[in-house]
């Protein structure tokens, strides 16, 4: 979701009234719940016209439905309470709270990512692999990010050579971290692993820890090294978008997050992109990137990360598709 899709939605949210949000929230899962929550909590001085313009545009799409599992837990307590305070929070919390599941791998996506990371780096890296692999592939990113350097590159080379585990092995390891957080067990999730998913998570990562990562399973294995690299999606990668896409993509894309993302951008990809606008707003482009000062190396990868995320997420929606190698797409 952009960040004009998270403000028009956080806006909407608190238009609902508490009794609204409350059955919105219950269809969102906990990803979603964190992001809405933070939106919720930095509107400051919407005007009448914008929330107008919001809820005007969502009843326009009121007719699309859409169905989604429920998932709660503790952490939406704290996203809650930072969004809305703790007196209007409180009837909320309870009810969306009530009856939910926080078992076992389903409620550590209600946790932060270090506490995650704490809860379970000294697992064995096989189990740990089990585990991150039902988490969101961000969250699994961050979560690998807290580790030491030789833990990171074990688990990542396990994700990736990890091809399924015994439903009764599953329900072992649910059960011991449902006991670490005093939930319910109800999972659900099937085991997942592989190649495409190791490559998913190292997308989220900085670049630093990426090439670190990589140069451990090359040592291992070069040819798995190299299948996880054909299966990476990288900014540079834009440029294999049809234009269609692209015109899409930066539809999407907000034009401050395009400029600095574009800083560490290879010529070729600039001209593509400037070729997917109008002469006005490549003009205006060229003009905003000449006149941007340095950036931080650090702040481009993070904004063409941002961007990334949107690719990723136009691509599992199938509004695009994303060229790999011979005849494979990215899904």
């Amino acid at each position: 979701m952009s960040e004009e899709g998270l403000q028009n939605s956080a806006i909407l949210l608190l238009s609902l009234g508490e009794e609204g949000a409350t059955e919105v929230f219950k269809h969102l899962g906990p990803r979603e719940v964190q992001k809405l929550g933070m939106a919720m909590s930095n509107l400051k001085n919407v005007t009448r016209d914008k929330v107008e313009e919001v809820l005007n545009a969502f009843r326009s799409k009121a007719d699309a439905n859409s169905s989604l599992g429920l998932d709660s837990g503790e952490y939406i307590r704290s996203v809650l309470t930072g969004a809305l305070g703790n007196d209007k929070a409180g009837n909320l919390i309870d009810r969306i709270l009530h009856g939910g599941d926080t078992s076992g791998i389903e409620g550590l996506k209600w946790m932060d990512s270090p506490a995650v990371a704490e809860l379970i780096r000294n697992e064995h890296p096989q189990i740990i692999a089990t585990i991150l692999v039902h988490l969101d592939r961000d969250q699994a990113s961050e979560v690998i990010s807290q580790f030491t350097e030789r833990l990171r590159n074990d688990v990542l080379l396990r994700i990736a050579t990890l091809d399924g585990i015994q439903p009764t092995a599953l329900r072992e390891l649910n059960d011991v971290l449902t006991k670490l957080l005093s939930g319910a067990n109800n999972l659900k999730k099937s085991p997942m692993g592989g190649i495409r998913t190791a490559a998913e998570i190292l997308n989220f990562m900085s670049a630093n820890i990426e090439g670190t990562i990589m140069e451990s399973v090359k040592e291992y294995d070069a040819d798995l090294a190299q299948k996880i690299l054909d299966e990476m999606f990288v900014f540079e990668n834009i440029i294999d978008i049809d234009d269609r896409s692209i015109q899409l993509l930066l539809r999407e894309t907000q034009s401050e997050s395009l400029i600095i993302a574009l800083k560490g951008a290879s010529e070729e990809l600039r001209e593509k992109i400037f070729k997917n606008m109008s002469q006005r707003a490549a003009e205006m482009l060229r003009d905003d990137l000449e006149a941007k000062g340095p950036v931080r190396v650090s702040e481009v990868e993070a904004e063409q990360k941002e961007i990334l995320k949107i690719v990723r997420r136009l691509a599992d929606e199938g509004q695009i598709v994303l060229g790999g190698k011979g005849d494979e797409s990215f899904v």
